[in-house]
């Protein structure tokens, strides 16, 4: 909560608020029904009524002065996933002001300052953090197209390119000022002015000690994803947050469900982009170059995985994680339908989370189909990089075997789900002898490709890298264009896969939360990080008290 206000007080309080349109709490409603109105018909377009009523002002040449008297704390959202739904619905407003005839009609009267001033104060904000992580996404494709296509080796090699030390340098920096130092220093330029440059500067390091450089990185995801989704389908909507004081354990499946579209996945991409940059590039083998330049992916990659657990209060108690893994588990199965919550399952929760798709237009969905191809560059530069692939290097036929391989996987994965729907209830025993029968084909190939083409282990982790991207290309393609694999009766298999997705991503996630959880020091460490001293010190006396009560009832 300390760092929302931190965050507000650098881009609301200076920026947005003294712009345009003073603060919607309080509007003369009688004079604002005679300048356009405060809110329009469409609850979707205009989520941001405050926003397009100031607009409507500014367009009828009108001004929205603010009087700040005194500054007082407001009602705010405390837990990271109130703040994140409280940020999802900002960015969503302001993907819905981008796509508005206002903007556009203000961009055109304005001169050019007032223009720029509006940019700043309204999307601007949202569209250059967009920017700034697709920055990211183009900088890791690019390494990625460099070291498949062997331009790396060929420029690592290169008499002309061994030299290359300044742009090292460069590139270091640049990403080691990347951390958010630039983006902290309005807030610590505003915190300044206002009670002076030491208080600033202290709590700028406390700040970074409480780890806000974390938070603001996940909330960099959270608005980026939302504003995109919004300007790719529309589909705003309202999210109530509330504004009580929620100190509690948010459950896995919970965390899971807010941030596995917004955080999970995209960070899981990034991911995979620098373990191939690292397997197979060349350019920058020396240690503290190579660690300078990545060093702002990988903290980004690890706080969009992991830092809505790390702010989840009593996020690594162990009695708490292994209800957390029952829950997970009973929502993963949990199967959909008329009725049932997105809470309740994940087969009505996955229903909703296409949502936009699905009332998206012609150009939003072959706008998602063509960013969904990208995951087919992973599969088609990583098979000519395998050991048993070396002697075909250049043949079609490699790239053409690998889908083959992918068919079979996905006919197998159709065999046991209709199994398991068959014979799972009354013919338990065939279904086993059918999983066994495919799991000893299975390490049988293995075995021979080992044995007979040389395979190694690294083949087999580079061919994971290669097909499971693919797969999930597949499935986003299939998500876009429903209707029709629904037409051809594919829409089941394309569930099944989706589960198993979810649920191995769910395990990549479970896994170092639960193994951190064995050490009762990271609790302890985690309680006293993330809030105030008495917080702790109560938290810490009501554990004690529970745990007694808890051994009392089992006695």
């Amino acid at each position: 909560a300390w760092f929302m206000s931190n965050q507000e007080t650098s881009f609301v309080t200076i920026g947005q608020v003294r712009f345009h349109y003073g603060h919607p709490d309080i509007f003369d409603r009688l004079f604002h029904l005679t300048r356009g109105g405060i809110s329009k018909a469409s609850k979707i377009i205009n989520l941001s009524e405050d926003i397009f009523a100031g607009f409507n002002s500014t367009l009828r040449e009108g001004n929205v002065t603010h009087h700040e008297y005194m500054q007082v704390g407001k009602g705010r959202d405390v837990g990271l996933n109130q703040i994140s739904l409280f940020e999802a619905k900002i960015a969503n407003g302001n993907g819905e002001q981008t796509l508005s005839r206002d903007i556009y009609r203000l961009g055109h009267r304005f001169d050019f300052f007032r223009m720029l001033s509006c940019y700043y104060t309204t999307i601007g904000f949202y569209f250059s953090t967009m920017i700034t992580v697709w920055t990211v996404y183009a900088f890791l494709y690019g390494r990625l197209y460099l070291v498949l296509s062997g331009l790396d080796a060929a420029l690592a090699t290169g008499k002309r390119f061994v030299h290359n030390t300044p742009l090292q340098v460069a590139l270091a920096s640049e990403s080691f000022v990347q951390l958010g130092f630039l983006m902290a220093l309005p807030m610590m330029m505003e915190i300044g002015l206002e009670r002076g440059f030491r208080t600033a500067l202290s709590d700028f390091v406390l700040m970074q000690l409480q780890l806000a450089s974390v938070f603001f990185t996940f909330s960099l995801g959270t608005k980026t994803h939302y504003y995109g989704r919004t300007l790719l389908h529309g589909g705003a909507e309202y999210r109530a947050t509330g504004r009580g004081f929620v100190v509690f354990h948010a459950k896995f499946a919970e965390n899971y469900r807010l941030y596995s579209r917004s955080h999970f996945v995209k960070g899981i991409e990034l991911m995979i982009l620098l373990v191939v940059y690292e397997i197979f590039g060349q350019t920058y083998r020396g240690a503290i170059t190579y660690i300078f330049i990545t060093v702002s992916m990988w903290f980004m990659v690890g706080t969009w995985l992991f830092a809505p657990f790390l702010f989840n209060p009593s996020g690594f108690e162990w009695q708490k994680i292994v209800d957390d893994w029952t829950d997970w588990n009973k929502w993963i199965s949990n199967r959909g339908g008329i009725g049932v919550a997105p809470e309740k399952s994940w087969e009505s929760w996955w229903d909703k989370e296409q949502g936009p798709l699905r009332h998206s237009g012609k150009r939003g969905t072959i706008l998602e189909i063509l960013l969904a191809l990208r995951f087919f560059i992973y599969q088609y530069g990583l098979v000519y990089h395998l050991n048993i692939t070396k002697q075909y290097n250049q043949s079609v036929l490699v790239y053409g075997f690998s889908w083959v391989v992918i068919l079979v996987m996905l006919l197998v994965m159709k065999t046991v789900s209709v199994g398991r729907r068959r014979f799972s209830a009354e013919f338990q025993l065939v279904f086993r002898l059918i999983k066994g029968l495919i799991f000893i084909t299975f390490i049988s190939i293995i075995i021979i490709l080992t044995a007979i083409a040389h395979m190694t282990v690294l083949d087999i982790f580079v061919c994971i890298l290669a097909f499971m991207p693919t797969g999930w290309g597949l499935l986003l393609i299939a998500q876009a264009i429903k209707p029709v694999v629904e037409m051809v009766g594919l829409w089941g298999s394309v569930k099944a896969l989706a589960r198993g997705y979810e649920i191995l991503m769910g395990l990549l996630l479970f896994t170092p939360i639960a193994f951190l959880a064995w050490f009762p020091f990271v609790s302890e460490f985690q309680t006293r990080m993330l809030f105030n001293q008495a917080f702790s010190r109560g938290l810490q006396i009501s554990r004690i008290l529970g745990g007694h009560k808890k051994d009392r009832a089992t006695r």
